[in-house]
């Protein structure tokens, strides 16, 4: 496994049609199982490390964001990585931060990133970022394809959207979703549950009992009030508690289509997200 910093060194023969995993390091066990679902293509593979800045919003955790670039590389070395791209904020926003802002902001987004008013309310600059990153990286990388968690589904929905509408940029690049992993208690990995205090640990576990409560329900507004039942009791505050439209992340119409619950709440300083397919009838 070796480390690559200079994006020129990505166009190396034995790296070419990667499967490629971006992450922005604080690397857990769930980052690993996408190492791990990548390495079943038979590819090299490639994992970026990179904590970026367009992304965060100016009040949000940039600064203090983990940066464990040693533990990481520990954790990848045995999963058969073939390399890790570490690059620095100049190599992939040339143009500067500023530049690079204005850019982010001004990109058209595919509406599951703009309309179902989640993470695209809560964090308004976000997809703008992520869009403009997971883009840059997807150039530098050339990957045949990349592997997401379910856990930022929005996150994921709005890749995959993305993608298919660039194929002109992108060519045959495959977005492959891979399943959420949790702790032993249900707690969905996270690089930000360093964050949260012992204390706070049992409290932090209402997302995945919410969902797990909504689970009874078989109407959407029984759901989602179990959703926010549960997290009022364990002292969250809930910024939404909903059941989507597993595709376009909007309301629910009709039940001909799979189904999302999706959660995000504050506890303290740190904001906790998860979800989960549903079966809700009527």
């Amino acid at each position: 496994m070796r480390i690559v910093d200079d994006p020129k060194d990505l166009s190396a023969p034995d790296l070419c049609g990667c499967s490629f995993v971006p992450t922005m390091g604080a690397l857990h066990e769930g980052h690993g199982s996408l190492v791990q679902r990548a390495s079943a293509s038979g590819r090299p593979i490639v994992v970026s490390i990179f904590v970026n800045p367009t992304q965060f919003g100016p009040s949000e955790d940039y600064a203090r964001y983990p940066r464990t670039l040693d533990s990481d590389c520990a954790l990848l070395a045995p999963l058969g990585v073939a390399a890790v791209f570490v690059p620095s904020v100049e190599a992939i926003y040339p143009r500067g931060l500023d530049a690079a802002r204005e850019e982010a902001a001004a990109l058209p987004l595919p509406e599951v990133a703009v309309r179902p008013q989640l993470e695209d309310a809560c964090r308004p600059t976000h997809f703008g970022g992520v869009a403009l990153v997971v883009g840059r990286l997807f150039d530098l990388v050339r990957p045949a394809r990349a592997y997401f968690g379910e856990k930022d589904y929005q996150q994921l929905r709005l890749i995959e959207d993305m993608v298919t509408a660039d194929r002109d940029r992108f060519g045959a690049l495959e977005i492959v979703p891979c399943p959420t992993i949790r702790e032993r208690d249900g707690l969905a990995m996270s690089s930000r549950n360093r964050y949260l205090a012992p204390e706070h640990r049992d409290a932090a576990l209402a997302l995945s009992r919410a969902l797990q409560i909504a689970h009874s329900a078989q109407r959407v507004a029984t759901a989602e009030r179990l959703m926010r039942d549960t997290l009022d009791a364990h002292g969250l505050e809930t910024e939404y508690a909903v059941v989507r439209d597993a595709r376009t992340l909007m309301p629910v119409t009709g039940f001909e289509r799979p189904t999302r619950a999706l959660i995000a709440a504050r506890l303290g300083s740190t904001r906790l997200i998860d979800n989960a397919p549903m079966t809700v009838w009527r």
